[in-house]
């Protein structure tokens, strides 16, 4: 499975690596108040893939943060009723005594 892994991801650099081979021409980027930016076409693809990769993952950070919250909750709660359990099987191994009689 390895293996196969390791030939998919080969395929698809090359793939890559011929499109960026094949797409040097230079493109203008032309933002807001006159300014223009000019660079090789596959730069700039790769600029805005990485800025939307970095966006993304900062968008998924609040969830990831918050169910990473709710497990740690979740494995207190388990670890007391774990106690309480553990408390309560102890108290059934040793059933209450009889209370001693005194001879007067």
């Amino acid at each position: 499975m390895k293996i196969i892994t390791r030939i998919v991801a080969l395929l698809i650099f090359i793939m890559f690596f011929g499109f960026a081979l094949k797409n040097t021409q230079e493109v203008a980027l032309r933002f807001f108040f006159n300014y223009e930016m000019h660079g090789p076409l596959v730069l700039v693809l790769l600029g805005f893939f990485a800025s939307g990769a970095v966006l993304g993952v900062l968008a998924m950070a609040p969830t990831l943060f918050r169910h990473r919250r709710e497990v740690s909750r979740q494995k207190k709660q388990i670890a007391a009723l774990q106690k309480e359990a553990d408390a309560q099987h102890l108290a059934r191994a040793y059933p209450p005594q009889p209370d001693s009689v005194m001879n007067p």
